[in-house]
């Protein structure tokens, strides 16, 4: 009888050790664990004092300032060809001449003459050819004044004025900018192309420019200085107003600006912020005001 007394307290001492022991390891199992703060990798931007040019982008072409067409007095076939393109001639200079005879008539030879000094910058006919005196055989050209021709469409008209600054680029001069004016508007559209041709000049001239040349033209309608610019993938709207993100120590702040104008990636803030404050400009989308930050990457404005 003992000994089954003693058999059943054993039993039962064993029982309530494996249940307290599962008890404690369940709950230590379930005890909840620390939060960690997340802390997001981002790209910073210093914001400094820049200068920004708004400008208009064409194509141009370099064409003489002035430029004369030949014409020649009698009808007939072209022969003795005196002259060749770039060749340079004087007023009155016989340039070519015509044969007006015809079946059963000889006439002498007519000569065409050079109505202007200047270049030959044009000649598309060839000895054989039958001109008239309504056709032009060549063109003379001075090219010693060049222009630049473009076209602007009737949207930009109203920024368009005489005196503006252009940069130009041309493909056989590369990572070259010459520098140009606006010098004549055409005071009427082209109904056509609903388009306004604009003439600039080259300032200071440059030898190395030719005729037929085409240029990449980039028109500055507005210059500031002096203005915070900020990279425009660093802006975000929400709630319908343009924000960034500050750095504040190891956090950020988000705060509302006002932006002025846009030149290419870059806009001005003109209101917001100052030269000097850092803000995020890459892996802000997840980030919230007071959000802990790391900067990977930061970038000084200006540079």
């Amino acid at each position: 009888m003992t000994q089954k007394i003693a058999r059943c307290v054993a039993l039962a001492l064993a029982l309530a050790f494996i249940f307290f022991g599962c008890s404690k390891k369940d709950q230590a199992a379930v005890a909840p664990a620390v939060p960690q703060e997340t802390v997001y990798a981002v790209n910073t931007y210093v914001a400094s004092a820049e200068n920004l040019d708004e400008y208009l982008e064409f194509g141009g072409d370099v064409v003489a300032a002035s430029s004369v067409d030949v014409m020649p007095d009698a009808s007939g076939k072209l022969t003795d060809i005196r002259v060749k393109m770039g060749d340079y001639v004087e007023r009155n200079q016989i340039l070519a001449r015509v044969d007006p005879s015809r079946p059963g008539m000889t006439y002498e030879t007519s000569p065409i003459r050079a109505p202007v000094a200047g270049t030959i910058t044009s000649f598309p006919v060839s000895v054989g050819s039958m001109v008239a005196p309504s056709m032009s055989i060549a063109k003379i050209s001075s090219t010693s004044n060049l222009e630049v021709s473009i076209s602007v469409a009737e949207r930009f008209v109203s920024r368009i004025e005489v005196g503006q600054l252009a940069l130009l680029t041309f493909d056989a001069y590369p990572g070259e900018v010459f520098t140009a004016k606006v010098a004549e508007v055409n005071p009427v559209l082209d109904t056509t192309t609903r388009s306004m041709g604009v003439k600039l000049v080259l300032d200071p001239p440059d030898k190395r420019i030719k005729i037929g040349m085409y240029c990449r033209v980039k028109l500055i309608t507005e210059s500031k200085s002096d203005v915070v610019a900020i990279p425009r993938s660093a802006i975000l709207t929400r709630s319908g107003q343009d924000t960034v993100f500050v750095v504040d120590g190891g956090a950020v702040e988000l705060r509302p600006i006002t932006v002025g104008i846009t030149v290419d990636d870059m806009v001005e803030v003109v209101s917001g912020l100052v030269a000097g404050n850092e803000i995020v400009m890459s892996g802000q989308t997840l980030l919230d005001s007071g959000s802990k930050i790391n900067v990977v990457n930061r970038k000084q404005g200006g540079n």
